[in-house]
């Protein structure tokens, strides 16, 4: 896979703890940087579709909920 070169700032300590797990890791911070980004892409992913799939159900005013957790002694 073709690489792209960015340039990303961090914050001096991050940079510091970035080092430090890519070492641990047996990794370079590139690659432990890319398969961060990559979950968090997933986890966003992941989101989006529960999202889509619950688009058409049925919506309800939050304060209506509370009513009824009141009423049920669940707050």
């Amino acid at each position: 896979m073709m690489a792209k070169r960015a340039t990303v700032y961090f914050e001096e300590d991050i940079h510091k703890a970035l080092r430090l797990k890519a070492a641990e890791t047996d990794t370079n911070i590139s690659q432990y940087v890319n398969n961060a980004v990559r979950e968090a892409l997933a986890d966003d992913e992941e989101d989006l579709a529960a999202f889509r799939e619950r688009a058409d159900e049925p919506t309800r005013p939050f304060e209506e909920y509370l009513a009824e957790l009141k009423q049920r002694g669940e707050l």
